[in-house]
């Protein structure tokens, strides 16, 4: 199968005239044949403009997946539905779990799905959650729940709870996966789950051809410099012919894959497009 994968929503914006960013990520999915995917919906705030201005129409789209229960991946999901209909969703069986960010000072925010399971299920939303790894499409795979084998630390201050006792550990992490005529190409929402940890599970799944691109957040940008370490060992085993970073790689972590992977590496802002 041959795929176009866009960038609809990122932190930062391309060539093309017109669009916007905001902190989140969105990419639009198109098959050779079949019907378009979204992984990812973005905040909210820029899906349905910069789909317009790119000429995408997301009423074709019947799809959706969701990387996880992040407000940044999930905000447009609600816009979506309005604008364009209703809509089969595929996420983790814990993308509705409370979720916020405690500051050291103590004040806090609810950085989960921004609205209710029963009103987005209201104005057309149809979920279908499962903690494993499934094809939702032909030739499109969600990893379901991806075991942390290597240590994550991730972000400090995510915790299930106003009272802080409880850290979360975005257990609902997972990935979209696409078998190409040129390999597979990976799309990573935030890889909370940690890259190491994503791509070995990939390769203890599936039969595992050659990678030829990942592209997303890969969540470096949180992360220690070990885990920094442990995701380049991982990249260059693997040997990918593109990296396309975005949205919570971070400046020092995308300059560091930059330097190590010259030839592959890409910013994926909105407006990039790739065809494999």
């Amino acid at each position: 199968m041959k795929f176009r994968i866009t960038i609809l929503c990122e932190n930062s914006v391309g060539s093309i005239s017109g669009t916007l960013g905001e902190h989140g990520f969105s990419a639009l999915i198109e098959p050779s044949s079949g019907e378009p995917l979204l992984f990812d919906t973005g905040q909210g705030l820029t899906l349905i403009h910069n789909a317009q201005r790119m000429n995408k129409k997301l009423s074709a789209v019947r799809n959706v997946v969701i990387s996880h229960g992040h407000y940044d991946h999930t905000g447009g999901l609600l816009p979506l539905l309005h604008e364009c209909g209703p809509k089969e969703v595929y996420g983790h069986t814990g993308i509705f779990m409370p979720r916020y960010r405690i500051r050291d000072v103590g004040d806090w925010l609810p950085i989960g799905i921004p609205h209710e399971r029963t009103l987005l299920e209201s104005v057309g939303a149809i979920f279908h959650l499962s903690d494993s790894f499934r094809e939702v499409a032909p030739d499109i795979f969600v990893t379901g729940q991806i075991p942390r084998a290597k240590a994550e630390t991730g972000d400090k201050g995510l915790f299930s709870d106003l009272a802080g006792h409880h850290a979360d550990g975005v257990v609902d992490d997972q990935s979209l996966v696409l078998r190409t005529d040129k390999g597979l190409v990976i799309l990573l929402g935030c890889c909370h789950a940690g890259l190491a940890n994503t791509l070995e599970h990939i390769a203890a799944t599936m039969d595992m051809p050659p990678i030829h691109a990942i592209i997303g957040g890969t969540h470096l940008g949180f992360c220690s410099s070990e885990q920094v370490e442990q995701a380049v060992a991982a990249l260059k085993k693997i040997g990918v012919h593109k990296l396309a970073v975005s949205h919570c790689t971070g400046f020092s972590a995308a300059t560091r894959l930059h330097r190590e992977f010259p030839k592959a590496f890409q910013l994926a802002m909105v407006g990039y497009c790739i065809e494999c």
